[in-house]
């Protein structure tokens, strides 16, 4: 039976054979880089009348291009490379020689073509995947861009205007900035204006909405998971936002919803501008800016002890504020002309425009869903109207009916929207005292999530502490 070391040499000779029969040259050096032997076809193929007289010259007295003698000294192979002779230009593969203890002997070159044109297919093929490659990072690239610039933010008057200035000074800088507001009032498209104006536009902009990610897999999402971390994760490893955001931006949404845990994590990676993986022990340094934003009141979370003081100070350095709709209604025209634009192009429609009376209809909401719930509302009115210009009656079909005026022979009723504030506003202060301030345990008690919850409180302006 063959042995294992027979079938290597005998392999080794039939390969080397197998070569010099196919290959148009094979040459072989010995340590010094002089030639020992070549085939048949080498010496015909370099115009070399008397093939006898090169044994122990000098390779590259015989091949004045040739890299063997780099081969021999680095003992590394050049697996595929272009060497050029009198005009002419061949494709040559060398391999290092070595013997029983592993010591380079000598090397072997492959003249595998003679004639480029044999490589035009895998040249191409490669031109294609370099093509393709280049392609997907560009999507990739602009799919982490942001959409959105300090004129996609609407509004012209006193409010706006000051926040805008704001916000372009701290475009200006690395500085992390903290966005508050209710929700529905732009907080993330103002974080996008930022980025876009910042000398970091030309990064990556990466978005966590945290409230929206399961506790348990925050620390994942934010830090990667190294190779096979755990059972089920991926063989290959995932890069984490941060990893992600490297030179560009990070946009935490929702950052009064993370627990405290991750909240001690966060900070050190803030600190010290790096990071571990979930699973290695590897430190990863990210250079990262961070805009974070809530609905919540930080300050009164960190009084609570439910918000790190420290990570707030390491957030709160510019603080930015989204005014609500119902504080700016000198902006109302501006918006509702521009989101009715937005919504007919995006559905389809006609171009459609609004009555004095429409605004004035708009204007005797108090929007607690801020810019969301109007673009909501424009929609579903636009949706249902017949004509080119919506009118205060397409909107009283999808609004509630207004607040009557304080002063009116009727003062004492209330409208539905007030009573069913007032109904949700009781049933939260309820949940909370039969919690004892638990807003998990109040959340399940009222059958809706705890960031509905934390909404909810924001909005409707519950003193949680009353309860």
């Amino acid at each position: 039976m063959t042995t294992r070391e027979e079938l290597q040499l005998l392999a080794n000779q039939s390969l080397l054979a197998h070569f010099a029969d196919v290959c148009a040259g094979v040459v072989i050096v010995d340590a010094s880089a002089n030639v020992v032997w070549m085939n048949d076809h080498y010496p015909r193929r370099l115009h070399i009348a008397d093939p006898a007289a090169m044994i122990g010259q000098p390779v590259e007295k015989i091949i004045p291009n040739s890299q063997m003698r780099q081969v021999v000294e680095c003992g590394r192979p050049i697996m595929l490379d272009v060497m050029d002779f009198e005009g002419d230009s061949f494709v040559v593969t060398r391999l290092p020689l070595r013997n029983a203890e592993g010591t380079v002997v000598g090397g072997v070159g492959f003249m595998i073509f003679d004639d480029l044109r044999h490589l035009a297919p895998v040249v191409s093929r490669y031109q294609k995947l370099r093509l393709d490659l280049a392609e997907a990072e560009r999507k990739l690239a602009d799919a982490r861009r942001t959409k959105y610039t300090f004129s996609s933010f609407i509004g012209a008057g006193p409010a706006c205007s000051s926040l805008k200035q704001a916000a372009r000074r701290a475009s200006r800088t690395s500085s992390s900035v903290l966005i508050l507001g209710e929700t529905g009032t732009g907080k993330e498209l103002l974080a996008q204006a930022v980025h876009a104006a910042s000398p970091r536009a030309n990064g990556p902009f990466v978005a966590v909405n945290i409230a929206a990610v399961p506790e348990n897999l925050l620390e994942a999402e934010f830090f990667g998971v190294a190779p096979g971390a755990f059972t089920g994760a991926e063989r290959r490893g995932r890069d984490g936002k941060f990893k992600l955001a490297d030179g560009g931006t990070l946009f935490l949404d929702e950052i009064g919803d993370m627990s405290l845990a991750l909240q001690a994590k966060l900070l050190r990676a803030l600190q010290e501008r790096e990071f571990e993986p979930v699973g290695s022990n590897k430190l990863i340094a990210v250079d990262v800016r961070i805009i974070a934003a809530t609905s919540r009141n930080l300050e009164e979370m960190v009084a609570a002890g439910s918000f790190r003081a420290d990570l707030y100070y390491r957030l709160n350095v510019i603080l930015l504020r989204t005014p609500a709709l119902r504080d700016r209604p000198e902006d109302m025209a501006l918006l509702a002309e521009h989101l009715i634009e937005s919504i007919c192009r995006l559905q389809g429609m006609a171009p459609h425009g609004i009555s004095l009376a429409a605004l004035s209809r708009l204007q005797q909401h108090d929007w607690p869903g801020n810019v969301r719930e109007l673009a909501n509302v424009l929609e579903r009115a636009l949706l249902m109207s017949d004509g080119d210009v919506l009118e205060a009656e397409d909107l009283d079909l999808v609004m509630p009916k207004p607040k009557a005026p304080a002063n009116f022979a009727g003062a004492n009723v209330i409208g539905i929207a007030e009573a069913v504030a007032s109904a949700e506003r009781a049933a939260i202060l309820a949940a909370l005292r039969n919690s004892h301030g638990n807003k998990v345990q109040a959340a399940r008690l009222l059958g809706i999530s705890r960031a509905a919850l934390y909404e909810k409180i924001a909005i409707l302006g519950v003193d949680a502490h009353a309860a």
